[in-house]
């Protein structure tokens, strides 16, 4: 059975968007991945140059808003922000549930360089911790 696994973040335009695509990439169809926001700010442009960066194309994927028909049939959720970990929904116990607590690369000051940095580093981050949930959470199921 295919476990889907639901990014859930603020604006779901940066943090869910690169987990959201890294378990696609590295679950080869084995995981459902999704993502979401409390709310929807669009994607992010330097998001998906960064990800581009590292061989995987996030740009198809769409910004999306929180449903409730969205949970139907998750197996977990992963809030990537202290904002969506507060407001996330009431889960049914069926839905497991955990935060990765991720810096927002979005609010990041300073020159070009230094704010694509700050994606960078967030973007490993999300890597790492998804070949972890890969891992570990999920069965073995590494790439």
């Amino acid at each position: 059975m295919t476990q889907r696994v639901l990014f859930l973040c603020t604006g779901n335009s940066c943090r869910s968007q690169m987990a959201e695509g890294y378990l696609r990439a590295f679950g080869q169809g084995r995981v459902k991945a999704l993502s979401a926001g409390i709310e929807a700010h669009g994607k992010n442009p330097r998001a998906i140059a960064v990800m581009a960066e590292d061989g995987v194309d996030i740009s198809d994927q769409e910004s999306n808003r929180l449903s409730d028909a969205m949970l139907d049939g998750v197996d977990l959720v992963v809030t990537v922000c202290g904002h969506a970990d507060e407001h996330c929904p009431v889960l049914p116990p069926s839905i497991r549930r955990l935060h990765w607590p991720l810096n927002d690369p979005a609010k990041a000051e300073g020159s070009e360089e230094q704010i694509l940095a700050q994606f960078r580093a967030v973007r490993d981050e999300v890597r790492d911790r998804v070949r972890h949930l890969l891992g570990e959470e999920l069965g073995g199921m590494q790439s």
